[in-house]
C-alpha cells in the first residue's frame, strides 16, 4: 500500500516538520512493515509552468516527425514573448495547456535544462510528459495535456502536486484494514495520540424500496449488497488534476472518471467498488454460485471458465462480474466517443454502483484458481469493513454528482444477511501474563478503545470487536494489540540459561556428520521448499498405491501448484539439478538432509497453545499426535561429470555406483551395516537400481534406494541424461546403527590375501554372494571386496563369474597359511550351499 504523506494529513493533523520518515518510524513501532519512503520531487527546481500552445510547424527532412512549437507561457520567461520549443511529440494541438519546464530549470534525476540547437532550431526549454516529471504513467505515454481552466505561467509544481513523500507500506494478511487510507490514518492518529477525521462518517440516506432490484441467492456468500444509481453523468467529463495525482501517487493508473472515482474511493475507504453502465444491464442484478463450467468474459478481455465454488454477479443475461474480483467485459463503462461529422460526444452517462461485502476465502479461492489478482481481490482477502459498503457507495456518488455533473436517484438498494458484532471474553490481566509485564486494566482498556472496541467490566472484560478487524478473534489478538501499542521495544527480554554439558542430541550429530561426509565427497548442499505437487508422482512413475502419493495438504497453500507436503526429497532436489544445469553448469553433485512428511490415519485436530504460560505435556503430546510422521531423509543427485578429464587422465561421468557408494558413505556415519542388493523402484531404471536394506529388530528393512534415474522419468523431468540418485531413511539408518560409532582397533599383524572366483546364475545377486562369503569365512576376516564380474563363452551360457579378493588378519598373532585357507573355503562353502557357487576352474 502507497501512501502519500499529503493525502494522508488530511486525516490526521501530524506535526508540521514530521517527515515521512518520522512517520515511518512511528508506524514500524505500531507493527506496520514500511519498506521505503520516497520522496517525490527531489532534486525538482522551476521554472515549471502552464503553458498554451500557439503556433506548431512542422519540421521535414528528419527520420522521426518533429514539430516546432511556439509556446505562451505568461511572464514566467521574464518577457512575456512566446517561447519557442522543439518536441517530438504528437498527442497535442494548438490551444492546448501543456506544461513546459523553462531553462535553468532541473527535473528529476539532475537534468538540467538550457536553451540548445537541435534539427536546425534552437529550443528554449521542454515540453513535458508524466515520465519526465517523475509522475509516472498516466496512460498516453506522450505529452502531459491539462484541462483549460489553467492560465499560462502557473506553477506547475504545485498544480501538479510533484513534491510529496510517499510510504510504501507492506500490509500483512492479518492487516487488511490498513489496505486504505482510512486504516493507515488510524494507525498514524493512535501511533501519535491524534484525533483522526473518519473519511467514513459520512450521512448516507436509508435504504427504501425504489432503489435497484438485487436479489442475494447465497448470503453465506456476499453478506451485504448495497446498489445506488447516478444518472446524467458528462461524458465528456475528466478526472481533475488532484485525483489523478493522487492515483498515481498510491501506484494506480488513470482510467475515466467513473472508474478512477471507484478507485479512488477504494484507496480512501478500502471497500472495493464496481460500476456497471446502467444501459447493459438486464434486469435485476442477482448474486449466486457459479455453474460449474460456465463461460464468462472478464474486463481484460479474457473468456474464462467458472468453477461452481466461484462466486458471480449476474443479470438476466447470465454473469456480469466476478465477485470481488474483476468485472465483466459486458456491462464495462464506455468510453467516450466523438462523432466526426457531428462532433457529437457519445459514452456511459447512467450507472449503478455496486459496494458489497463477500465471504474472503471464497474471493481467495476463484482468484487463486483464476491466477486473477486484482486490487479488489487482494482486499477482500484479506478482510472489508463490511459496515463501510454504505458510506463508500455514498462517497462514490458525491464524487460523480461534483465532477461528471451527475443525478443520484433517490432509490437506496442495501440488502444485509442477519448478523451480531463479535465479542471476546478476556480477563483484564491476559495482555500482562502475555508479556510478561504488568501493564494494568486502565491500559489495557484505552489501549483496546484506541482500536474500535468496545469494552465492559472490570475483572472479567467483555470486548466488542470493530467491524474493520476481522483478524480479532481470541483474547491473544486483544492482548497482541496492547502489546504492540504499548511498544515492542518496552518488552523485557531474558534470556533463557542452557544447562552445561548437553550439548548436540544424538541425531543432531548424525545430521552433522552426513552433511560433512557428503561435503568432503564433492557434493554442495541444496536447501529446497517442503512443498510439491502431486503431478510429481506420475512423473517419478510411483505406482499408483505407493506410499509417497498420501500426502499431507495445506490449507492455505503458498502456491496451488504445490498444495502438499513432501513425502519425499527427490523433486525439489532434482529441480534445483534442473536449474543449474539449464544455466550452464553441467557437472553436478547435489545433496540435501531434511524432513519428509507421511500422512498417518485419521488426521488429528491441533489444540491451540497457550501463550500466557508454559504447555502442558498432555497438550504437547496431543499437538505432537495430530502432527504428520516426519522422518528425517538424505538424497543425493549426480549428472555430467563425476572426474572431470585433462592432463592427469580422461576423466568420467558420474553414474550410478556414485549413487550407491553415498549411500555407502551415509552408513559408515551412522555406525549402520547396510546391504546393497537389486531392486526395483519408481523412478529408478530397473536394471541400474539398488536396493539399500539395514536390520532392525531382527528384520531386514528397506530404507532406501540408488542408482541411475529411469529414462522416461528423465525425459519427464528435463534431466540430462543419465541422471543417477540416492535417497535413503537416516532416522532408521540411525536406528539400525546403535550406539556411537567406535574406532576401530589396528591390528599390528600382517594380512593374509585370498582371491576366489565363483561361477553362479546371472540371475543370483552379487549381494547375496557377498553375505554367504561373509558369514562362512567368520571372524578373521577384516574385508570384502568383489573386484571383476566376467561374462562369456569360458564361463557358460546364463553363467557370470565373479571374482572376490579377501583380506584374513588376526588381532594376536601370524595367521598360517593353512588357517586362511581354511577360512576361504569355509566361504566358498557356504556360498554354495546358499547361491549354487561352484570354484573357477574346479
Amino acid at each position: 500500500m502507497r501512501v502519500p504523506l499529503s493525502w494522508l494529513r488530511e486525516y490526521v493533523d501530524l506535526p508540521a516538520g514530521e517527515t515521512g520518515r518520522d512517520v515511518a518510524a512511528k508506524l514500524v513501532d505500531a507493527g506496520l512493515e514500511v519498506e521505503t519512503v520516497e520522496t517525490l520531487g527531489a532534486g525538482l527546481t522551476g521554472p515549471l509552468v502552464v503553458g498554451q500552445v500557439l503556433t506548431i510547424e512542422e519540421l521535414e527532412g528528419f527520420r522521426k516527425p518533429i514539430r516546432f512549437c511556439t509556446v505562451d507561457v505568461g511572464r514566467a520567461n521574464g518577457t512575456g514573448e512566446p517561447q519557442e520549443i522543439v518536441c517530438g511529440a504528437r498527442n497535442f494541438s494548438v490551444g492546448d495547456k501543456v506544461v513546459v519546464v523553462l531553462p535553468g530549470a532541473v527535473l528529476p534525476g539532475d537534468f538540467a535544462i538550457a536553451s540548445r540547437k537541435t534539427y536546425g532550431k534552437t529550443s528554449h526549454g521542454m515540453i513535458c510528459s508524466g515520465e519526465e516529471l517523475g509522475m509516472g504513467d498516466d496512460g498516453t505515454h506522450g505529452i502531459i495535456v491539462l484541462p483549460p481552466e489553467y492560465e499560462p505561467g502557473t506553477d506547475a509544481i504545485e498544480l501538479l502536486q510533484l513534491v510529496d513523500e510517499v510510504l510504501d507500506i507492506d500490509i500483512t494478511p492479518d492487516r487488511g484494514y490498513c489496505m486504505s487510507m482510512r486504516g493507515v490514518a488510524r494507525e498514524a492518529a493512535t501511533a501519535y495520540g491524534l484525533p483522526l477525521r473518519d473519511p467514513a462518517l459520512l450521512d448516507v440516506p436509508a435504504p427504501n424500496s425504489y432503489g435497484y432490484a438485487v436479489k442475494i441467492s447465497d448470503p453465506q456468500g456476499c453478506d451485504r449488497f448495497t446498489a445506488r444509481t447516478v444518472t446524467g453523468l458528462d461524458p465528456e467529463a475528466r478526472s481533475p488534476i488532484w485525483l489523478t495525482r493522487r492515483l498515481q501517487k498510491a501506484g494506480m493508473r488513470p482510467i475515466s472518471l467513473a472508474v478512477d472515482i471507484t478507485n479512488y474511493v477504494m484507496l480512501e475507504l478500502g471497500q472495493p467498488l464496481h460500476a456497471y453502465d446502467r444501459s447493459r444491464l438486464d434486469g435485476e442484478i442477482g448474486v449466486r454460485r457459479a455453474e460449474q463450467g460456465e463461460k464468462f468474459t472478464t474486463l481484460d478481455g479474457v473468456k474464462r471458465t467458472l468453477d461452481a465454488e466461484d462466486l458471480v454477479i449476474t443479470d438476466n443475461s447470465g454473469p456480469i462480474g466476478l465477485a470481488g474480483v474483476m468485472g465483466g467485459a459486458d456491462t464495462e463503462i464506455a468510453d467516450s466517443v466523438t462523432d466526426p461529422e457531428t462532433g457529437a460526444v457519445t459514452g456511459t452517462t447512467d450507472v449503478v454502483i455496486e459496494a458489497a461485502h463477500f465471504d474472503s476465502v471464497s474471493i481467495s479461492r476463484t482468484a487463486r484458481r483464476l491466477k486473477l489478482s486484482s486490487e479488489a481481490s487482494k482486499r477482500f482477502e484479506r478482510g472489508v469493513d463490511p459496515m463501510a459498503a454504505a458510506a463508500a457507495a455514498q462517497r462514490t456518488v458525491d464524487l460523480l454528482v461534483l465532477l461528471a455533473g451527475g443525478t443520484a436517484e433517490a432509490g437506496v438498494t442495501e440488502l444485509i444477511a442477519p448478523g451480531a458484532p463479535r465479542t471476546i471474553a478476556m480477563r483484564a490481566d491476559h495482555p500482562d501474563r502475555v508479556a510478561g509485564m504488568e501493564y494494568g486494566r486502565e491500559t489495557v482498556v484505552r489501549r483496546l478503545q484506541e482500536i474500535g472496541c468496545d469494552v465492559y467490566g472490570q475483572d472479567e472484560l467483555v470486548v466488542t470487536v470493530p467491524s474493520w478487524r476481522p483478524d480479532l478473534a481470541a483474547p491473544n489478538d486483544l492482548a497482541e494489540e496492547v502489546i504492540r501499542l504499548e511498544g515492542y521495544g518496552n518488552l523485557p527480554s531474558t534470556l533463557p540459561q542452557v544447562p552445561s554439558g548437553r550439548g548436540l542430541t544424538p541425531r543432531q550429530q548424525l545430521h552433522r556428520r552426513v552433511g560433512r561426509a557428503l561435503a568432503g565427497a564433492g557434493y554442495v548442499e541444496a536447501l529446497s521448499y517442503p512443498f510439491i505437487g502431486e503431478g510429481v508422482f506420475d512423473q517419478l512413475q510411483l505406482p499408483a498405491d505407493d506410499a509417497s502419493r498420501r500426502v499431507v495438504k495445506l490449507v492455505n497453500p503458498l502456491s496451488d501448484e504445490e498444495p502438499a507436503l513432501r513425502t519425499t526429497l527427490l523433486p525439489g532436489l532434482l529441480g534445483a539439478l534442473r536449474r543449474n544445469d539449464s544455466r550452464g553448469s553441467h557437472d553436478l553433485a547435489l545433496f540435501e538432509t531434511g524432513s519428509v512428511f507421511r500422512a498417518g490415519g485419521q488426521p488429528g485436530a491441533a489444540v491451540r497453545l497457550p501463550v500466557d504460560r508454559r504447555p502442558t505435556d498432555e497438550e504437547i503430546a496431543t499437538l505432537d499426535a495430530a502432527l504428520p510422521a516426519q522422518p528425517r531423509h538424505a538424497a543425493v543427485v549426480l549428472a555430467g561429470a563425476r572426474e572431470q578429464a585433462g592432463w592427469w587422465g580422461k576423466g568420467r561421468p558420474a553414474d550410478w555406483a556414485d549413487a550407491v557408494q553415498a549411500a555407502r558413505a551415509l552408513a559408515v556415519e551412522a555406525g549402520a551395516e547396510l546391504v546393497v542388493r537389486q531392486g526395483q523402484y519408481g523412478p529408478w531404471h530397473p536394471g541400474r537400481c539398488a536396493e539399500l536394506v539395514v536390520t532392525l529388530d531382527g528384520v531386514e528393512t528397506v530404507v532406501g534406494h540408488a542408482g541411475e534415474l529411469h529414462p522416461r522419468v528423465v525425459k519427464a523431468l528435463g534431466l540430462p541424461a543419465r541422471t543417477s540418485a540416492m535417497e535413503l531413511d537416516l532416522d532408521r539408518l540411525a536406528a539400525a546403527g546403535g550406539e556411537a560409532l567406535q574406532a576401530p582397533r589396528i591390528s599390528t599383524f600382517p594380512v593374509a590375501t585370498q582371491d576366489v572366483a565363483l561361477i553362479v546364475d546371472a540371475s543370483v545377486p552379487a549381494a547375496a554372494v557377498e553375505a554367504a562369503l561373509r558369514q562362512g569365512a567368520g571372524e578373521l576376516l577384516e574385508s570384502l571386496r568383489l573386484f571383476d564380474v566376467f561374462t562369456g563363452e569360458q564361463v557358460g551360457e546364463g553363467k557370470k563369474s565373479l571374482a572376490y579378493a579377501l583380506r584374513f588378519r588376526a588381532p594376536d598373532r601370524t595367521l598360517t597359511a593353512e588357517e586362511s585357507t581354511a577360512a576361504r573355503d569355509a566361504a566358498v562353502a557356504l556360498a554354495g550351499e546358499r547361491t549354487g557357487a561352484v570354484l573357477r576352474g574346479a
